[in-house]
């Protein structure tokens, strides 16, 4: 793939060329130069769009796409032409399928329905056998097939033995290990968070209690186990506390949060729209701040749009009868600019690779283009015509968001919206 990208801002403090505006010839994936002007003597495809910005590529540690058994919710195709359209050049794809993806030959199949595509995607395998949270999984297995983690999405695993051994044996391959963060016994049929909002609308609560307790009781185990663990998408700020006390004991721990529940509270619950049930659920504004405040201070390793695809008829049901999720690539760019710097925001939609053994490519001349490309100034309402997916359920539509992602160069191919 060969392009030249003119009058590009460079976002990428590690870049000799951060905060310049520069061209980019891109040979063969390769940047082969950065300077002020080039020539284009090749006749290469032009990119000149409106203040064009470029930064190392974006990742998301948390996305479901459906596929296999659930593909008029999405497809792996879809799906990751929707990741490289909202500017991720890397998703560790969710293994909540039908069947749920629990073997070598899952891990091979989702891998394989994702060669040639510009968005690299990253299998985590279920934790337990068919995420029943009863007998571990074929964790070594599927990391020999390239499973990056191992994760029953959004379901608690309550037997804490069964988190203790799974720390353990993961340990000796160097496994990562998820917990959802989440007490099912406290949380009992709890819809949204418990406070003033789910009394005054008589919509069964899920206390914060229910996620402290979770996140306690596994750090506990961590502790004595001396495993790898990640706790996705906390929502509480009792939690932002015990994760950072846990970082200052050295423990091998690493959390996420969801973009919904830093950007919303549960004041907008008000109208009962489906598409704000999502787990765990979006709480109060003091949760808000200490969850922005992790962020800033490094106890919260990374942001995760937890894209969940799901179709009308999980949606556009009575509140307590819909599934949760909301759909999140598309907006996510957008909706971290408007709480963040656009500098903050790179970083926070770069860190979390490490983690995930991701190759973190710079740009500078001879490195392969690993790109992510938008506009971090332009402002708009987010609306139904912006979505991708094949599913619609945005918690998103009719928020005021700033900043557009263009799409990628990565894997040697482009692909802009």
């Amino acid at each position: 793939m060969n392009a030249l990208l003119k009058s590009a801002t460079v976002v990428d403090s590690k870049s000799d060329f951060h905060n310049k505006t520069v061209d980019i010839l891109i040979e063969k994936g390769r940047i082969a130069k950065i300077s002020k002007k080039i020539s284009n003597p090749n006749n290469y495809k032009e990119i000149a769009l409106e203040n064009l910005h470029v930064s190392r590529g974006w990742f998301d540690s948390s996305v479901s796409f459906g596929e296999p058994g659930y593909e008029e919710r999405e497809t792996i195709a879809n799906g990751l032409t929707t990741a490289a359209k909202s500017g991720f050049t890397s998703v560790a794809l969710n293994p909540n399928s039908n069947p749920v993806i629990d073997s070598f030959a899952d891990i091979a199949f989702v891998k394989m329905k994702a060669t040639g595509a510009a968005t690299s995607l990253l299998p985590i395998g279920a934790l337990t056998k068919d995420s029943k949270g009863v007998d571990l999984a074929e964790l070594y297995d599927m990391n020999s097939a390239g499973a990056v983690a191992f994760y029953d999405y959004q379901k608690p695993i309550s037997n804490p033995n069964l988190i203790k051994i799974a720390l353990q044996y993961a340990s000796s391959f160097d496994g990562l290990v998820y917990s959802f963060p989440q007490e099912s016994k406290i949380s009992g049929a709890g819809v949204v968070n418990e406070h003033i909002n789910s009394t005054r609308l008589g919509l069964k609560g899920n206390p914060n209690l229910a996620e402290d307790l979770q996140v306690a009781r596994d750090l506990f185990i961590l502790e004595y186990t001396n495993g790898k663990l990640h706790i996705p998408t906390i929502s509480t700020a009792k939690s932002v506390e015990l994760i950072r006390q846990a970082k200052s004991k050295k423990l091998d721990v690493t959390c996420s949060v969801a973009i919904h529940n830093l950007y919303f509270t549960d004041d907008v619950l008000k109208d009962f729209d489906t598409n704000y049930k999502v787990s765990p659920p979006i709480r109060t504004q003091s949760d808000c701040d200490a969850l922005i405040e992790g962020l800033k201070d490094g106890t919260i390793d990374m942001v995760t749009s937890d894209h969940n695809p799901l179709d009308v008829e999980n949606k556009k049901v009575e509140f307590d009868y819909a599934k949760y999720g909301t759909i999140g690539l598309e907006s996510a760019f957008g909706a971290l600019q408007t709480l963040f710097t656009t500098k903050k925001t790179i970083s926070i939609l770069t860190q979390g690779k490490q983690r995930f053994g991701i190759k973190d490519t710079g740009i500078s001349e001879g490195e392969v283009a690993n790109l992510s490309l938008f506009n971090p100034d332009t402002s708009y309402n987010f609306s139904e015509s912006e979505i991708i997916s094949s599913s619609k359920n945005s918690a998103f539509i009719g928020a005021q968001l700033k900043g557009k992602a263009y799409g990628i160069i990565s894997n040697n191919k482009m692909v802009l919206r």
